[in-house]
This record gives C-alpha cells, sequence and structure tokens, in this order.
C-alpha cells in the first residue's frame, strides 16, 4: 500500500477534493435558493387581500420578524468562537467520556444563551406557559388515573373540555412529564424549561456515542462539535420537541450500546416506547432504530426493545389510553384547526426549507457527500453507520413532510429525526470542518437575531 500511495501525484486528490467542494457549496447554494423562495412566496401570501393563509409571520419559520438583541448576545457569540477555535482539537485528543462531558455541558451552555437572546421571560420561563401549553393544563390535573382514562375523549375541538392546543395534538406522555414536574414541587415555566433543555442537550452526547458503539469513534468526535453548535439549539431552548428529541435519541444510543451489552436494549425500549407518547409522528423513527439494529448484526437485541416498547404501550392501554384512538383523533382534531387553512401545495416545500435552517450549511453539504457515497458504493454505504444513519434520517423526514401532518413549525417538530443527520458532517473534509462549524454557529445566531421564533 506505500509504494502505491507515494506515486500518486499530487494535482489529482487536489483536483478531487476542489471538485467536491465545489459540490458542497452548490447543494449550500440550492439550500439557500429553497429558503429565500420560502421567504418570498410566504410574504406574498402574507400581503392583505392574498386570499391564502399560511399562518406564518416569518415564513417559512414560525415565529416573527423582528431584528434584537438580548442578555445572551454576547454569551453566544464569545461560546460561538470558542467552540469554533478549540472545539475540533479538543475533540481529537480529550479522552472519551470526559469529551461528552464537555460536549453536553457546552451544549447547555450554547442553548441557554440562544434562549436568553430573546429575554429570560420571554425566552425561557414564558414559552411553556402560554394558553396552548402544556403548563396552561397542569394545574387542573389533580388525579392523573382519571386523565388518561379521560384523555381521548377531550381531543377533539369545540367541546367545553377540551384541552389546548399541544395537549390535544400530542399523546398524554407530554403532558405527564409536566405534571409529574408539578408533583415533585417544580413548578412553573423556569423549572419546566430547565428540564426540557437538559434533557433535549443529550443529543450532543446520543448522537456521538450511536456512532462510537457502532465502531466509528473518528466520525463520532467530529460530530460533537457540530452538535453542540447545531442550529437546532435554537428550539430546544425551549420547546417540549427539544425533549422529545433528547429522550429518543437516548434510546437509540442504548439501542447501539446494547451491542455490548445486551441488557440495555431493554431501556432502549423503554425509552424508545415512552417516546410514542410524547408524540404521535415519532412512531417513524423506527427506520433509524433498525438501521442501527442492522448495523449491529445483533438482532436479538430488537426482541429485547420490543419488548420494552411493548411494555410502555401495555401500562398506557390498561390505564385507558389506546395509541391508534389518539391518533385517529388527532388526526381529526388537526383538520379541525389552522391545517384546513395552511395549504399543502406552500408547505410540503417550505417545510423542508424549514428543516434546511434548522440543520445548517454544513449538516446539507454532508447531506450531499452522504449521498454521493451511496451513488458511488451502495454496499458500502449500507454497512457505514455515518451514510446508513443519515439516509434513514432523509427517508423519515421524507415521509413526514408527505404526509401533510405537519404544515408549518417543523424546526421544531422533526427536531427528534433532525438530529440523526449530524453524522453527516463526517463526511466533510477535515481542512475545512472549521470554516462549516463557523457556517453552523453564524446560521444559529443570525435566525435567533432575526426572528422572534414563538417555540
Amino acid at each position: 500500500m506505500v509504494p502505491v500511495m507515494s506515486t500518486v501525484t499530487e494535482p489529482a486528490p487536489t483536483a478531487s477534493v476542489r471538485k467536491g467542494h465545489r459540490a458542497d457549496l452548490i447543494a449550500v447554494g440550492l439550500a439557500m435558493f429553497v429558503v429565500a423562495a420560502a421567504i418570498a412566496v410566504g410574504l406574498y401570501y402574507n400581503r392583505p387581500g392574498s386570499g391564502v393563509v399560511i399562518y406564518a409571520f416569518a415564513p417559512p419559520l414560525f415565529g416573527l420578524w423582528s431584528p434584537h438583541v438580548g442578555p445572551g448576545t454576547v454569551a453566544a457569540v464569545v461560546l460561538a468562537l470558542v467552540v469554533v477555535t478549540k472545539g475540533p482539537s479538543l475533540a481529537a485528543r480529550l479522552r472519551w467520556r470526559p469529551l461528552l462531558a464537555l460536549g453536553y455541558v457546552a451544549a447547555l451552555a450554547w442553548t441557554f444563551s440562544l434562549a436568553m437572546i430573546d429575554g429570560w421571560t420571554r425566552g425561557f420561563t414564558g414559552r411553556l406557559t402560554t394558553e396552548h401549553e402544556y403548563l396552561h393544563e397542569v394545574p387542573g390535573i389533580t388525579d392523573i388515573p382519571r386523565m388518561l382514562a379521560e384523555f381521548s375523549s377531550r381531543i377533539l375541538d369545540y367541546q367545553p373540555n377540551s384541552w389546548t392546543t399541544h395537549v390535544s395534538g400530542h399523546p398524554p406522555g407530554a403532558t405527564l412529564v409536566f405534571v409529574w414536574l408539578d408533583r415533585l414541587g417544580l413548578h412553573g415555566g423556569a423549572w419546566a424549561s430547565t428540564f426540557v433543555v437538559l434533557v433535549g442537550c443529550l443529543v450532543v452526547v446520543a448522537v456521538p456515542a450511536t456512532l462510537s458503539a457502532l465502531g466509528r469513534q473518528d466520525a463520532a468526535r467530529t460530530v460533537l462539535p457540530f452538535a453542540v453548535l447545531t442550529p437546532g439549539a435554537i428550539w430546544i431552548g425551549v420547546s417540549a420537541d427539544g425533549l422529545f428529541a433528547g429522550v429518543t435519541a437516548t434510546g437509540i444510543a442504548l439501542l447501539a450500546l446494547a451491542a455490548r451489552r445486551r441488557i440495555l436494549a431493554l431501556p432502549a425500549g423503554l425509552l424508545l416506547g415512552f417516546g410514542l407518547f410524547l408524540s404521535y409522528g415519532l412512531v417513524l423513527l423506527g427506520l433509524i432504530a433498525l438501521a442501527v439494529v442492522a448495523l449491529t448484526r445483533q438482532w436479538r437485541i430488537l426482541l429485547l426493545a420490543a419488548l420494552g416498547v411493548a411494555a410502555v404501550v401495555a401500562v398506557f392501554a390498561l390505564s385507558g389510553f389506546w395509541w391508534l384512538d389518539g391518533y385517529h383523533l388527532v388526526v381529526e382534531r388537526y383538520y379541525q384547526g389552522i391545517a384546513t387553512l395552511r395549504p399543502y401545495s406552500y408547505w410540503v416545500w417550505a417545510d423542508v426549507a424549514a428543516v434546511l435552517i434548522a440543520l445548517g450549511p454544513a449538516v446539507i453539504a454532508g447531506t450531499r457527500r452522504t449521498g454521493a457515497e451511496f451513488l458511488a458504493g451502495p454496499r458500502r454505504s449500507f454497512r457505514d453507520p455515518v451514510t446508513l444513519i443519515v439516509a434513514a434520517a432523509v427517508l423519515t423526514i421524507a415521509f413526514a413532510d408527505l404526509s401533510g401532518l405537519s404544515k408549518a413549525e417543523v424546526e421544531r417538530i422533526w427536531l427528534p429525526f433532525e438530529v440523526w443527520l449530524l453524522p453527516a458532517v463526517a463526511l466533510l473534509p477535515s481542512l475545512r470542518r472549521r470554516w462549516w462549524l463557523a457556517a453552523q454557529a453564524a446560521t444559529a445566531l443570525v435566525v435567533n437575531h432575526l426572528v422572534l421564533t414563538s417555540w
């Protein structure tokens, strides 16, 4: 091998690298075009008398155009500079467990700083306390078994005891989390938001840990700084979907770790099973879970995980809530609201634009490289944890998009899917990774300072 490598001339690999970089920039440029088109068409629809209602005032994102700075601005910029300049080198040389711990702390600081750009109340403590949110219902839930037994009967709108928007739109597990927090004495928006961020930032540990467990620690170390500075952190702090992402990502990480310690498949199944009762759409994460199991080549862990999922489903069923009943009622409730006004013809592609913003340029370029890898060597790609997991995540988002059951707000709703595109950055050339990392941070900072997000 050494003599062969020594005969390779310099211009060939340089030309190849330049060609790949040019293709990356083209992919990012096309993504920016889609985003710009979504903004332009959305603003056109939002003009008076357009006759079209998209119910998004900073399209394709759900929020308001509101250029602003806040208490978190300086901290967010400083953190971004530190992670961009020091993150890749630290990720390469630190011992694995201390690195994961440092990444988690950095993610907490980054996410909280982004939230604080909007201010303590507007950006953090007040996010989960509005009339549409879970905490609005918590004081009225005094009997948990009764709440579970009658949950489905209160999903549909236009009845005196209808659940508020987010409670009715999700299985009861999401509401239960905040009820349990309240029972523990952690009352109010500050504690709820803190808990969401603490759990949501677990994705920074879970995604690299999954790659490492599947034999790609090199990729895991590369991904970690990008996971810290993901633009998706804007919605981890604070939306309940960040919580959902943290719970399910941890479940998938445990599934990967079960290849070495099979017993971990059971708690993996319990977490993924509970994920089904956090959001109906999370059933699509089964594609990513199956990809992970396929990579381990140990199908027995799938059986143990399935037992964990079944146990959670059984507990909820015995408590009076059947998942399929809830799902069908939620679809009906969905079309009782603004979903009937939001046009599918716009959102089926504008949702993609919203996801592109939440992913950032580096993940877009990495995903392009994933497609190129599949075209170059399909068999090899199916054996590589990076390419297979990214492909599964792309399919998951495609299914969710085509269903039409999430028209708008997907920058947060699809966070549990989006985080599994992060491994794609491992395919970026090492010499340019800092620039890509800086682009991720810049995207988050620009979006958070220009748009007052609603979640």
